[in-house]
């Protein structure tokens, strides 16, 4: 396999081609009013040792003007969450690590149907929305995104347009560092407009013996991870969440 370097990484070509995709030129995700991204979803469940619960990553197979490109991450238009929160209410921590280790992501509720469609496409599953946050007045949803934090691992990085009028090719995006630095700045700390890519984990229950396989009423739990985000800049649309929901799509 031919290497060449993507942001000073090396990696396999057909890799490189999908990144670039995704991350440079910002196509096939998801989004209001935007076409289906061409993506295949697909899992490979394994059984991590204990509990009951089978674990993948998904995996996105890109159709890049006919070549087949897989990548472990794929996109979709959200707003982040950087809103200072309610640390403690009554004395009880509340929203730990808020910025840190997780943070919000706000998204229309048809964008996410969108992705469960792909998924129960690609994974023959449904998936459970429990815990995710309906705000019925705007038609929108919150869902919990982890973000790396640990010192070995790439914290997700926080890139800003450079002219917001710009458009097609010439949209270019500066780094402003991570999603921790970002937040940690006081004039930052607003919902912000964008495209998040993520990288999805899937959990099905099961048997340590039987790989599970899809099946009537059965579901299958999201968890997203937050890698990267590419902001238009603030918006002032949305009510960001200020207290704790019920811990679910942790």
């Amino acid at each position: 396999t031919r290497m060449v370097v993507w942001r000073g990484n090396s990696v396999p070509e057909k890799e490189a081609k999908a990144l670039r995709h995704v991350f440079d030129n910002l196509q096939d995700h998801f989004g209001h009013q935007r076409p289906d991204p061409r993506i295949r979803f697909s899992a490979n469940l394994t059984y991590p040792g204990h509990g009951p619960m089978w674990v993948g990553d998904l995996d996105f197979m890109y159709d890049i003007n006919g070549d087949h490109c897989s990548l472990a991450y794929f996109g979709m238009d959200v707003c982040v969450d950087l809103t200072s929160k309610l640390i403690h209410k009554h004395g009880q921590p509340m929203m730990k690590d808020y910025g840190k280790t997780w943070l919000y992501v706000y998204l229309p509720q048809l964008t996410l149907d969108k992705v469960i469609s792909y998924v129960k496409a690609g994974t023959g599953y449904d998936v459970s929305t429990e815990g995710t946050v309906y705000d019925p007045n705007r038609n929108l949803v919150a869902i919990k995104a982890k973000l790396h934090h640990e010192s070995e691992q790439p914290k997700p990085s926080f890139w800003v347009v450079k002219d917001k009028d710009a458009s097609g090719g010439d949209i270019c995006f500066s780094r402003m560092g991570s999603v921790q630095e970002v937040n940690a700045l006081p004039h930052q700390q607003h919902v912000h407009r964008g495209v998040g890519i993520f990288s999805v984990t899937m959990e099905v229950e099961g048997t340590p013996n039987f790989q599970p396989t899809p099946r009537e009423g059965e579901e299958a739990n999201l968890s997203f991870t937050l890698v990267s985000v590419r902001t238009w800049g603030i918006t002032d649309c949305v009510a960001p969440i200020v207290h704790s929901p019920p811990d679910k799509w942790s």
